[in-house]
C-alpha cells in the first residue's frame, strides 16, 4: 500500500499506513513502565524535537529523563532576559528545568560540557565544548546514565544533527555509542521531515506578517521516503508550545515559532519524525502511538 503523499501532512487529521520495511516485535510496548532517555544537545531542543513524545510517554506512565550535552551558552539571550550577574547558561538550566517539568520529564541531567556554538565558529575550538570533548570520555558519560536510570529506549539526533549543529552531530556520535556500551536497542534518531518542511515553507511563504527562518531545506533532516517512525502528538501542542515559552532567553514572544498562528503551529509542531540507524527506503514512515519499547 502505497504511504500517503506530503500533501497529507498539513493535515493535522492526517495519518500514514504502516511500511513494511522493519518488521518490529511489539511485544515490548505491553510492559507497564519503561524509561525513556532523550539525549539532546542544548536545552530547548528537546521542547521543539521530542516534546509530544515526551508528554505522550509521560502520561502513559513510563518514566522520562532527559539527559543535555551542554548548557547552551552559546545562545542568544533575548534582550533584557538575564538578570545582573547572571550567565545564560545558568538562566537556561532553569528555563529547561521548567520545561521538563511541563513535559512530564525528571529534573534534567548534564553531562557538563559547553556548548560549542554553530559550525565555523570560533567556539568549535573551545577545548571545554562538547565538539571538542574526549569521545570516549563522553560515551563513559552518557552510558553510565543510562545503566543508573535503566534506560529502555533512546532517541538522539540523526547522523548530521538534523541541520549540521556540531553539538547535534556529537550526539548522534556519542548517544549511538553509548548506547551501545549499555547494551541498549532500543535506539532512535530524532529528525525533521525534509518534504514537509518544503510544503511549509511554501504555505507560510504566503501567510502575510510572517517571518520566514533563513533555512537550507535541502540539507535539512531527511527525506520522507527514508523516515522510520512517525508520532503523531498533535493533542499535546498546547503543552509543547508552553514548554518552549519557558526558554524564554532563547524563544521570545515575537519569535518564528509563536507567531505561527495556533492551527499551522499543530500542523508545524504536532507530528515527530524518528530514524532507525542504517534504515533508508522505507517508503515513509510507520505511524505509531509511542516508539516501540515504550
Amino acid at each position: 500500500m502505497k504511504p500517503a503523499s506530503s500533501a497529507n501532512w498539513l493535515r493535522p487529521e492526517a495519518s500514514r499506513p504502516f511500511a513494511s520495511v522493519v518488521d518490529f516485535d511489539w511485544s515490548s510496548n505491553l510492559s507497564t513502565m519503561s524509561t525513556l532517555v532523550l539525549f539532546h544537545a542544548h536545552p530547548d531542543d528537546e521542547a521543539i524535537a521530542t516534546g509530544g513524545l515526551m508528554c505522550k510517554a509521560s502520561d502513559a506512565g513510563h518514566r522520562v529523563v532527559l539527559v543535555c550535552a551542554t548548557r547552551g551558552e552559546q545562545g542568544e539571550p533575548q534582550e533584557g532576559v538575564l538578570n545582573e550577574g547572571e550567565t545564560l547558561g545558568e538562566r537556561r538550566v532553569v528555563e529547561l528545568a521548567e520545561a521538563c517539568e511541563i513535559l512530564g520529564a525528571e529534573p534534567p541531567i548534564f553531562l557538563d560540557y559547553e556548548d560549542s556554538g554553530m559550525i565555523g565558529e570560533p567556539t568549535n575550538d573551545n577545548p571545554a565544548c562538547f565538539w571538542q570533548a574526549d569521545v570516549g570520555e563522553a560515551i563513559e558519560r552518557l552510558s553510565k546514565i543510562l545503566v543508573d536510570v535503566d534506560a529502555d529506549v533512546l532517541t538522539i539526533y540523526d547522523d548530521h544533527g538534523g541541520y549540521g549543529h556540531p553539538d547535534h552531530i556529537q550526539v548522534h556520535r556519542v548517544g549511538k555509542a553509548a548506547a551501545e556500551a549499555a547494551g541498549i536497542t532500543n535506539v532512535y534518531e530524532s529528525t525533521m521531515n525534509r518534504d514537509a518542511i518544503k510544503i511549509m515553507m511554501e504555505v507560510m511563504g504566503g501567510q502575510e506578517d510572517m517571518e520566514e527562518p533563513e533555512v537550507d531545506v535541502d540539507t535539512m533532516g531527511t527525506e520522507e521516503a527514508d523516515i522510520s517512525f512517525l508520532v503523531e502528538s498533535g493533542e499535546f501542542t498546547d503543552r509543547k508550545r508552553l514548554a518552549m515559552l519557558a526558554h524564554r532567553s532563547q524563544i521570545g514572544p515575537d519569535s518564528f515559532f509563536l507567531q505561527m498562528p495556533e492551527e499551522m503551529f499543530e500542523i508545524a509542531f504536532g507530528k515527530e519524525w524518528f530514524n532507525l540507524t542504517g534504515v533508508s527506503d522505507t517508503g515513509g514512515p510507520q505511524t505509531v502511538d509511542l516508539l516501540p519499547g515504550l
